[in-house]
């Protein structure tokens, strides 16, 4: 980058309005919620040559019944005919302040960034008749999350947002990158004694 950059009354205007209706819609009824498939989330997306807020649902239709499909392999979603165009073209970003996983005792375990409030997890979209719905990445877990399950999402640094969404030529790379570690937090956990 050059070292400076310019942001005049319509850029300021239009973040001003991009976080004010994206707070709106957040904080409407509560001060938070859980976010889950079905559900209508925010994501950053591509708009121009910029990123931008969005609201779209968590999953794609699933093949039978109500069912929705939320997850992508991120070592095989280049392969799969049903992600092919979302994942080449329409790359989103999923804010998360946490993600929950359930261990084999059904017993709901909290995971978290240890150096930021925000989690970035990587996603894309595609547009359906009731409109556009994204899926989340996943990739093998880390030594953090192992233990809980063999998967989770694909998390991107700050630094790679811009990145991700934009930048088709890093695609392959940061698909193939391992998450940072998170804290693992539990309300409870069942111990084993020996």
């Amino acid at each position: 980058m050059c070292g400076r950059y310019y942001i005049d009354e319509e850029t300021a205007r239009e973040i001003r309005n991009t976080v004010r209706e994206l707070d709106e819609r957040l904080w409407r009824d509560k001060l938070g919620y859980d976010v889950y498939p079905a559900k209508q989330a925010p994501v950053l997306l591509k708009k121009g040559n910029r990123l931008t807020a969005a609201w779209q649902r968590w999953g794609y239709p699933g093949f039978s019944g109500n069912k929705v499909i939320f997850n992508a392999r991120s070592e095989s979603v280049l392969e799969k005919r049903m992600f092919h165009e979302g994942i080449r073209c329409r790359r989103v970003i999923v804010p998360a302040a946490w993600f929950y996983e359930w261990n084999r005792s059904k017993e709901k375990i909290t995971f978290q960034r240890m150096d930021l409030q925000v989690m970035f997890m990587a996603g894309f979209y595609s547009s359906f008749e009731d409109g556009d719905r994204f899926v989340i990445l996943t990739t093998r877990a880390n030594a953090s999350v192992r233990g809980v399950h063999d998967r989770m999402p694909l998390i991107l640094e700050r630094d790679q947002l811009e990145e991700w969404v934009l930048n088709d030529r890093a695609v392959m790379r940061i698909l193939e990158q391992r998450p940072v570690l998170l804290k693992k937090l539990a309300e409870y956990e069942q111990q084993t004694l020996f």
